[in-house]
């Protein structure tokens, strides 16, 4: 089986025998729309549908043979398609955007022989939509891939309102033009605002939350089984699972993505699947395909806080617009992918939001841990790793060493960030980082009981660690906590070593003050 992996192009994929998830079905329903928009997370497929539909409308009817759209289209019109592909550019150059524009432009002028009499790049794609239409006797067909690019480069800069400018001048001709198009076609990561970019045009149908359209990238449960059944027995062969533990396996790293209130199509991310299929390994794909800058840029300064944000319930207009001219963490990381619809409440129209899956919540929660730690991406994962070490060889020593020098190198400025206004703000968001770090490496169990929930509970195979923090109290009152609620009680009959650690952490130091552990 030969993955297409980093192949965009649906005649290359279907010309060499690349395996391919007949998506065309939904192509041809959407094919039939006039205006839309799609907002799906990086590497989903985004460019491959685009492939599909520029390859479907230009009636290479040849290339669907055998695929579902071939019993549904009985004519296979052509007509005249234009594509814009905005991955390709540097648009933090000074007029990169214009250039790059008005380069596309002079070779479709060029190809129906128009000669340009004016500067505005709009009016000049308005005059080949239409000229278009005169030498073929049909609409036109626009495609843009990646059309916030230009936009998400330069947030925050003094090239983004120019940028934001442009492109509404350029999507103007849609209006304009409208007689003369068949399809318009536009996809991107974030969607942005009506009043900023769109504007200028008849508004697009978004179909990102249109549950007939939630498959239409990535791959279903059900796609994963049918297509790729060998390549689960082979990596299961390798791992050394059975075939259902690697279903279980691949579920949990890659499965999760939901992009409606019909939480039964679970999609999976098809980057990473692939990936895994190819290299036989299951990692982190995804994430380590590099983070966006403009998620980097959101990060700086502590600008995200991760504990106000994740595993609760909004309603769609706080994570599906997202305004280019002010910060919206919120649905900036819902559009990226790094969050997900994991529920509905029908009553109140209300979504919630959480990690889609481990690949996911490891990369963000690392992401985070370095901006809010101000270390190096390598330092909290190596630190959680001797930490899982130490517990593993019960050196309980060494787990307090590790904690005091980690907690003595965060800095911290008291004041300088709005949300840590005093240190016991930073101290509950210090742990709950560390919390969030120790899940994705640990076996980190978050057992609650009437009484309340430990700090933190790590279990291994043959030991249950139980800890308790507190600030500027003492350690023998975090282990009174531990009896008085219980914590333990769940392992009265668990044949492992349980081990109780109270912990105090001094303000003034900003580290462990005292280390208690009672058996």
């Amino acid at each position: 089986m030969r993955y297409p992996i980093g192949v965009q192009t649906f005649e290359e994929m279907i010309n060499r025998k690349y395996v391919y998830v007949d998506k065309t079905d939904l192509v041809y329903d959407l094919a039939g729309r006039h205006i839309c928009f799609l907002s799906r997370p990086r590497r989903f497929g985004k460019s491959l549908l685009i492939s599909t539909l520029d390859a479907y409308f230009s009636g290479k009817k040849e290339l669907f043979k055998g695929l579902k759209i071939d019993e549904l289209e009985k004519e296979w019109t052509e007509y005249p398609v234009f594509r814009i592909d905005f991955a390709v550019g540097d648009y933090t150059k000074e007029s990169e955007l214009e250039t790059i524009l008005s380069d596309i432009l002079e070779k479709w002028e060029s190809k129906y022989g128009i000669s340009c009499k004016t500067n505005s790049l709009g009016k000049r794609f308005d005059n080949i939509l239409e000229e278009a239409e005169i030498k073929t006797k049909s609409k036109a067909v626009v495609l843009v891939d990646e059309y916030d690019k230009p936009m998400l480069d330069v947030l925050g800069t003094e090239l983004e309102e120019k940028n934001r400018n442009i492109l509404k001048g350029f999507y103007g001709a849609f209006k304009s033009a409208d007689a003369h198009l068949r399809f318009v076609f536009l996809t991107g990561v974030t969607k942005f605002s009506q009043i900023s970019v769109f504007s200028g045009f008849n508004q697009p149908k978004d179909i990102s939350m249109d549950s007939r359209y939630d498959a239409i990238c990535g791959i279903t449960e059900d796609e994963l089984y049918s297509y790729f059944a060998d390549p689960i027995k082979e990596l299961a062969d390798k791992m050394r699972y059975t075939v259902d533990e690697m279903k279980n396996a691949l579920k949990k790293q890659y499965d999760g993505y939901h992009f409606s209130e019909d939480l039964k199509t679970d999609i999976y991310n098809p980057f990473s699947i692939l990936n895994a299929f190819d290299m036989l390994k299951i990692e982190d794909y995804w994430y380590e395909s590099g983070t966006p800058t403009y998620l980097e840029k959101l990060m700086e300064g502590h600008k995200v806080n991760m504990q106000k944000l994740i595993g609760r319930s909004y309603e769609r207009k706080y994570f599906i617009d997202y305004r280019a001219d002010k910060e919206d963490s919120l649905a900036m990381l819902y559009q990226s992918g790094y969050l997900t619809i994991k529920g509905y409440d029908k009553e109140y129209n209300e979504y919630f939001l959480d990690f889609p899956n481990n690949e996911v919540r490891k990369g963000f929660v690392t992401l985070t841990a370095n901006s809010f730690f101000g270390k190096t991406e390598e330092e909290p994962d190596n630190w959680v790793k001797n930490l899982d070490r130490m517990l593993k060889r019960r050196d309980l020593d060494g787990v307090r060493d590790a904690f005091t020098s980690f907690l003595a190198s965060i800095p911290y400025e008291a004041n300088k960030d709005e949300r840590a206004k005093d240190f016991e703000t930073h101290f509950s968001y210090t742990f709950y980082i560390i919390n969030r770090l120790l899940g994705c490496y640990t076996t980190l169990i978050e057992k609650q009981n009437s009484k309340g929930r430990a700090d933190i509970i790590i279990e291994t195979d043959t030991d249950v660690f139980i800890f308790e923090f507190k600030l500027d109290t003492s350690a023998s009152e975090a282990l009174m906590q531990i009896e008085k609620q219980q914590y333990a009680v769940p392992y009265l009959d668990d044949k492992r070593s349980v081990h109780k650690i109270g912990v105090n952490i001094s303000s003034e130091s900003r580290t462990v003050d005292e280390w208690l552990v009672s058996e």
